[in-house]
């Protein structure tokens, strides 16, 4: 069950991987980050923030699938504390998407995020 909680969280976060790039290359998505605060695209001072977020995301990616024994077995020790990490910050993250004035940010990503919680939950608990 770990492993495919594992992969599927995986999946997710490539899905959110690749919308930060797009964020980063100038993509008109503003409304749908940053509690919707800027139409279009976002101004370039504020495009460091999808980066500091795709280097998270690669590694909770990285951490998941530690956890699960799927991928970078050196970090599987350490898997086991840092994994409650990334439950925590997914957990924060879907209640801030949740509360977000941008009613479009919380249609995409709130469940988006809530299932990240809940699979990497899955995977910390087994």
């Amino acid at each position: 069950m770990s492993s495919y909680a594992a992969l599927l969280f995986t999946l997710l976060t490539s899905f959110v991987g690749v919308f930060q790039i797009a964020l980063m290359l100038g993509a008109p998505w503003g409304e749908l980050t940053l509690g919707g605060r800027w139409r279009g695209s976002l101004p370039s001072a504020v495009r460091l923030i999808p980066l500091l977020s795709l280097l998270l995301l690669g590694g909770f990616g990285a951490l998941i699938l530690a956890r699960a024994g799927l991928a970078f077995p050196a970090l599987f020790g350490a898997s086991r504390q840092l994994v409650w990490l990334v439950v925590a910050y997914c957990m924060l993250g879907a209640v801030v998407n949740f509360i977000t004035p941008s009613r479009a940010e919380r249609r995409l990503w709130f469940p988006v995020v809530l299932c990240m919680a809940i699979l990497s939950l899955l995977v910390a608990l087994a």
